[in-house]
Protein backbone atom coordinates (compact mmCIF):
# COMPACT_ATOMS: atom_id res chain seq x y z
CA UNK A 1 0.00 0.00 0.00
CA UNK A 2 1.16 3.63 -0.81
CA UNK A 3 2.37 5.27 2.42
CA UNK A 4 -0.39 8.28 1.58
CA UNK A 5 -2.78 5.42 1.36
CA UNK A 6 -1.96 4.07 4.89
CA UNK A 7 -3.82 6.55 6.82
CA UNK A 8 -7.15 5.12 5.64
CA UNK A 9 -6.57 1.78 7.01
CA UNK A 10 -8.67 0.37 9.79
CA UNK A 11 -6.86 -2.82 10.25
CA UNK A 12 -7.78 -3.95 13.73
CA UNK A 13 -10.86 -1.69 14.38
CA UNK A 14 -13.92 -2.29 15.28
CA UNK A 15 -17.05 -0.12 13.70
CA UNK A 16 -20.63 -0.57 15.02
CA UNK A 17 -23.30 0.39 12.16
CA UNK A 18 -26.84 0.80 13.26
CA UNK A 19 -29.53 0.14 10.83
CA UNK A 20 -26.56 -2.25 9.27
CA UNK A 21 -29.05 -4.15 7.28
CA UNK A 22 -30.71 -1.05 5.48
CA UNK A 23 -29.78 0.17 2.23
CA UNK A 24 -26.54 2.81 3.19
CA UNK A 25 -25.85 0.21 5.99
CA UNK A 26 -24.79 -2.44 4.07
CA UNK A 27 -22.49 0.27 1.92
CA UNK A 28 -21.08 1.39 4.85
CA UNK A 29 -20.43 -2.09 5.74
CA UNK A 30 -18.50 -2.69 2.65
CA UNK A 31 -16.78 0.78 2.84
CA UNK A 32 -15.01 -0.22 6.12
CA UNK A 33 -14.27 -4.39 5.21
CA UNK A 34 -12.39 -2.76 2.51
CA UNK A 35 -10.31 -0.79 4.46
CA UNK A 36 -9.53 -3.52 6.62
CA UNK A 37 -12.19 -3.09 9.92
CA UNK A 38 -14.28 -5.98 11.07
CA UNK A 39 -17.82 -4.28 11.32
CA UNK A 40 -21.02 -5.30 13.85
CA UNK A 41 -23.76 -4.86 12.05
CA UNK A 42 -27.10 -4.01 14.23
CA UNK A 43 -30.21 -3.81 13.34
CA UNK A 44 -34.05 -4.92 14.98
CA UNK A 45 -34.95 -7.42 12.34
CA UNK A 46 -32.75 -10.45 12.69
CA UNK A 47 -33.10 -12.28 9.55
CA UNK A 48 -32.37 -9.42 7.82
CA UNK A 49 -29.02 -8.98 9.63
CA UNK A 50 -28.50 -12.62 8.89
CA UNK A 51 -29.13 -11.95 5.08
CA UNK A 52 -26.92 -8.79 5.32
CA UNK A 53 -24.07 -10.83 6.49
CA UNK A 54 -24.05 -13.31 4.02
CA UNK A 55 -24.25 -10.43 1.47
CA UNK A 56 -21.29 -8.92 2.85
CA UNK A 57 -19.25 -12.22 3.25
CA UNK A 58 -18.92 -12.02 -0.69
CA UNK A 59 -16.06 -8.35 0.58
CA UNK A 60 -14.32 -10.26 3.21
CA UNK A 61 -13.74 -12.87 5.48
CA UNK A 62 -16.75 -14.42 7.83
CA UNK A 63 -15.04 -13.67 10.89
CA UNK A 64 -14.93 -10.15 10.61
CA UNK A 65 -18.52 -9.20 10.52
CA UNK A 66 -20.56 -9.50 13.73
CA UNK A 67 -24.33 -9.39 13.91
CA UNK A 68 -26.15 -8.06 16.77
CA UNK A 69 -29.92 -7.77 16.84
CA UNK A 70 -30.22 -4.07 18.77
CA UNK A 71 -33.19 -1.83 19.00
CA UNK A 72 -31.54 1.76 18.86
CA UNK A 73 -34.94 3.27 20.58
CA UNK A 74 -34.04 1.72 24.13
CA UNK A 75 -30.93 2.01 26.41
CA UNK A 76 -31.51 -1.16 27.68
CA UNK A 77 -30.70 -3.01 24.46
CA UNK A 78 -28.06 -0.99 23.45
CA UNK A 79 -26.44 -1.54 26.45
CA UNK A 80 -26.84 -5.03 26.31
CA UNK A 81 -25.12 -4.86 23.12
CA UNK A 82 -22.21 -3.01 24.55
CA UNK A 83 -21.88 -5.71 27.40
CA UNK A 84 -21.80 -8.43 25.03
CA UNK A 85 -18.96 -7.07 23.10
CA UNK A 86 -16.97 -6.45 26.17
CA UNK A 87 -17.08 -9.68 27.06
CA UNK A 88 -16.26 -11.02 23.97
CA UNK A 89 -13.19 -8.34 23.91
CA UNK A 90 -14.41 -6.47 21.05
CA UNK A 91 -13.68 -2.24 21.78
CA UNK A 92 -15.98 -0.47 19.56
CA UNK A 93 -13.43 2.17 17.69
CA UNK A 94 -16.16 3.23 15.30
CA UNK A 95 -19.91 3.99 15.39
CA UNK A 96 -21.88 4.93 12.59
CA UNK A 97 -25.44 6.19 13.69
CA UNK A 98 -27.44 5.31 10.08
CA UNK A 99 -30.45 3.86 12.10
CA UNK A 100 -33.93 5.91 10.82
CA UNK A 101 -37.54 5.28 9.99
CA UNK A 102 -37.55 6.69 6.49
CA UNK A 103 -41.52 7.29 5.62
CA UNK A 104 -41.65 6.75 1.80
CA UNK A 105 -44.22 9.04 -0.23
CA UNK A 106 -47.29 7.45 -1.34
CA UNK A 107 -50.05 8.26 -3.27
CA UNK A 108 -52.24 5.96 -1.16
CA UNK A 109 -55.12 8.49 0.20
CA UNK A 110 -54.58 7.34 4.08
CA UNK A 111 -51.06 7.59 4.19
CA UNK A 112 -50.94 10.92 1.68
CA UNK A 113 -53.72 12.41 4.35
CA UNK A 114 -51.17 11.57 7.30
CA UNK A 115 -48.12 12.38 6.24
CA UNK A 116 -49.50 16.45 5.53
CA UNK A 117 -48.25 18.35 8.50
CA UNK A 118 -51.87 19.32 9.63
CA UNK A 119 -52.48 16.17 9.96
CA UNK A 120 -49.58 14.19 11.40
CA UNK A 121 -49.83 11.88 13.97
CA UNK A 122 -48.13 12.43 17.07
CA UNK A 123 -47.39 8.73 17.57
CA UNK A 124 -45.36 8.72 13.85
CA UNK A 125 -43.38 11.73 15.21
CA UNK A 126 -42.23 9.97 18.45
CA UNK A 127 -41.92 6.95 17.00
CA UNK A 128 -40.13 8.47 14.03
CA UNK A 129 -37.92 10.59 16.19
CA UNK A 130 -36.77 7.96 18.98
CA UNK A 131 -35.08 5.43 16.19
CA UNK A 132 -33.66 8.88 13.57
CA UNK A 133 -32.25 11.24 16.78
CA UNK A 134 -32.59 9.44 20.50
CA UNK A 135 -31.32 6.09 18.88
CA UNK A 136 -27.81 8.41 17.77
CA UNK A 137 -27.92 9.61 21.21
CA UNK A 138 -28.37 6.62 23.07
CA UNK A 139 -25.69 5.20 20.40
CA UNK A 140 -23.39 7.80 21.37
CA UNK A 141 -23.82 8.20 25.05
CA UNK A 142 -23.23 4.38 25.46
CA UNK A 143 -20.07 3.68 22.65
CA UNK A 144 -18.58 7.17 23.21
CA UNK A 145 -18.58 7.27 26.87
CA UNK A 146 -17.03 3.85 26.52
CA UNK A 147 -14.85 5.55 24.03
CA UNK A 148 -13.64 8.31 26.21
CA UNK A 149 -13.45 6.31 29.17
CA UNK A 150 -10.33 4.18 28.04
CA UNK A 151 -8.10 7.02 26.50
CA UNK A 152 -8.05 5.38 22.51
CA UNK A 153 -10.62 7.76 21.58
CA UNK A 154 -12.80 7.20 18.06
CA UNK A 155 -14.55 8.18 15.67
CA UNK A 156 -18.51 8.67 15.63
CA UNK A 157 -20.24 9.06 12.23
CA UNK A 158 -23.75 10.23 11.89
CA UNK A 159 -25.38 10.02 8.60
CA UNK A 160 -27.86 12.78 8.13
CA UNK A 161 -29.23 13.91 4.92
CA UNK A 162 -29.39 16.96 2.30
CA UNK A 163 -32.62 17.78 3.92
CA UNK A 164 -30.21 18.86 7.16
CA UNK A 165 -29.31 21.85 5.09
CA UNK A 166 -32.16 22.11 2.69
CA UNK A 167 -35.84 22.14 3.08
CA UNK A 168 -37.91 19.12 1.30
CA UNK A 169 -39.24 20.20 -2.17
CA UNK A 170 -42.64 18.81 -1.99
CA UNK A 171 -43.11 19.49 -6.01
CA UNK A 172 -41.19 16.23 -6.41
CA UNK A 173 -44.56 14.09 -4.69
CA UNK A 174 -47.19 15.82 -6.56
CA UNK A 175 -49.62 13.84 -8.86
CA UNK A 176 -51.69 15.13 -11.12
CA UNK A 177 -55.29 15.67 -10.49
CA UNK A 178 -55.23 15.63 -6.80
CA UNK A 179 -56.04 18.42 -4.80
CA UNK A 180 -53.53 20.79 -2.99
CA UNK A 181 -54.51 19.58 0.32
CA UNK A 182 -54.30 16.09 -0.40
CA UNK A 183 -51.14 16.00 -2.47
CA UNK A 184 -48.14 13.34 -1.01
CA UNK A 185 -45.56 15.16 0.80
CA UNK A 186 -41.98 14.42 2.91
CA UNK A 187 -43.09 13.87 6.23
CA UNK A 188 -42.11 16.71 9.01
CA UNK A 189 -40.11 14.39 10.95
CA UNK A 190 -37.16 13.27 7.98
CA UNK A 191 -35.97 17.21 7.89
CA UNK A 192 -36.40 17.68 11.84
CA UNK A 193 -34.46 14.35 12.44
CA UNK A 194 -31.68 15.18 10.37
CA UNK A 195 -31.42 18.59 10.99
CA UNK A 196 -31.11 17.17 14.74
CA UNK A 197 -28.08 15.33 13.95
CA UNK A 198 -25.98 17.85 12.45
CA UNK A 199 -26.71 19.52 16.33
CA UNK A 200 -25.88 16.30 17.65
CA UNK A 201 -22.49 15.87 15.92
CA UNK A 202 -21.25 19.64 16.92
CA UNK A 203 -21.98 18.78 20.19
CA UNK A 204 -20.78 14.98 20.51
CA UNK A 205 -17.22 16.70 18.64
CA UNK A 206 -16.63 19.34 21.32
CA UNK A 207 -17.73 17.76 24.23
CA UNK A 208 -14.77 14.61 24.08
CA UNK A 209 -12.51 16.28 21.63
CA UNK A 210 -9.87 16.14 24.80
CA UNK A 211 -10.38 12.40 24.79
CA UNK A 212 -9.82 11.95 20.99
CA UNK A 213 -13.17 11.15 19.90
CA UNK A 214 -14.10 12.80 16.64
CA UNK A 215 -17.78 13.30 15.28
CA UNK A 216 -18.75 14.24 12.04
CA UNK A 217 -21.72 14.13 9.44
CA UNK A 218 -22.22 12.98 6.16
CA UNK A 219 -25.65 13.82 4.34
CA UNK A 220 -26.00 12.36 1.26
CA UNK A 221 -28.19 13.16 -1.39
CA UNK A 222 -30.82 11.01 -2.72
CA UNK A 223 -29.78 7.16 -3.85
CA UNK A 224 -31.25 5.62 -7.25
CA UNK A 225 -33.34 2.12 -5.95
CA UNK A 226 -36.19 1.27 -7.75
CA UNK A 227 -37.90 4.63 -7.76
CA UNK A 228 -40.19 5.80 -10.37
CA UNK A 229 -38.93 7.40 -13.67
CA UNK A 230 -41.10 10.57 -13.23
CA UNK A 231 -39.62 10.90 -9.69
CA UNK A 232 -36.30 10.51 -10.48
CA UNK A 233 -36.52 13.12 -13.90
CA UNK A 234 -37.97 15.61 -11.68
CA UNK A 235 -35.17 15.37 -8.42
CA UNK A 236 -32.48 14.98 -11.52
CA UNK A 237 -33.57 18.50 -12.55
CA UNK A 238 -32.66 20.23 -9.28
CA UNK A 239 -29.05 18.52 -9.34
CA UNK A 240 -26.02 20.32 -11.15
CA UNK A 241 -24.63 16.97 -11.75
CA UNK A 242 -28.17 15.80 -13.56
CA UNK A 243 -28.47 12.48 -11.68
CA UNK A 244 -29.45 10.91 -7.98
CA UNK A 245 -26.44 8.66 -6.92
CA UNK A 246 -25.48 5.02 -7.24
CA UNK A 247 -25.46 3.27 -4.14
CA UNK A 248 -21.99 2.85 -3.55
CA UNK A 249 -20.77 6.34 -4.10
CA UNK A 250 -20.61 7.25 -0.65
CA UNK A 251 -18.48 4.19 0.40
CA UNK A 252 -14.91 6.39 -0.04
CA UNK A 253 -16.22 9.27 2.18
CA UNK A 254 -17.28 7.00 4.71
CA UNK A 255 -13.54 5.65 4.53
CA UNK A 256 -12.28 8.79 4.63
CA UNK A 257 -14.39 10.20 7.82
CA UNK A 258 -13.69 6.79 9.99
CA UNK A 259 -9.96 6.77 9.02
CA UNK A 260 -7.37 9.04 10.11
CA UNK A 261 -6.95 10.38 6.89
CA UNK A 262 -9.40 12.72 8.20
CA UNK A 263 -7.86 13.16 11.51
CA UNK A 264 -8.20 17.24 11.97
CA UNK A 265 -11.64 17.23 10.83
CA UNK A 266 -14.17 17.22 13.61
CA UNK A 267 -17.45 18.92 14.22
CA UNK A 268 -18.46 19.15 10.32
CA UNK A 269 -21.45 18.20 8.20
CA UNK A 270 -20.02 16.90 4.49
CA UNK A 271 -22.90 17.24 2.01
CA UNK A 272 -22.67 15.26 -0.69
CA UNK A 273 -25.31 15.59 -2.69
CA UNK A 274 -24.60 16.13 -6.15
CA UNK A 275 -24.62 20.13 -5.27
CA UNK A 276 -28.41 20.25 -5.03
CA UNK A 277 -27.91 22.07 -2.04
CA UNK A 278 -25.84 24.84 -3.57
CA UNK A 279 -28.62 25.26 -6.87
Amino acid sequence: MSERFRRFDLTGKTALITGGAGLLGLEHGIALLESGATTVLTDIDEAKLTSAASFLSRHAESQRILTCVMDVASGESIRTVAQELVKSGRRIDILINNAAIDPKVTEERAMTESSRLENFPLDQWQKQISVGLTGAFLCSQIFGAAMAQDGKGGVILNIASDLSVIAPDQRLYRTAGTDDCMQPVKPVTYSVIKSGLVGLTRYLATYWADRGIRANALSPGGILNGQNEEFVERLAALIPLARMADRDEYRAAVQFLCSDASSYLTGQNIVMDGGRSVW
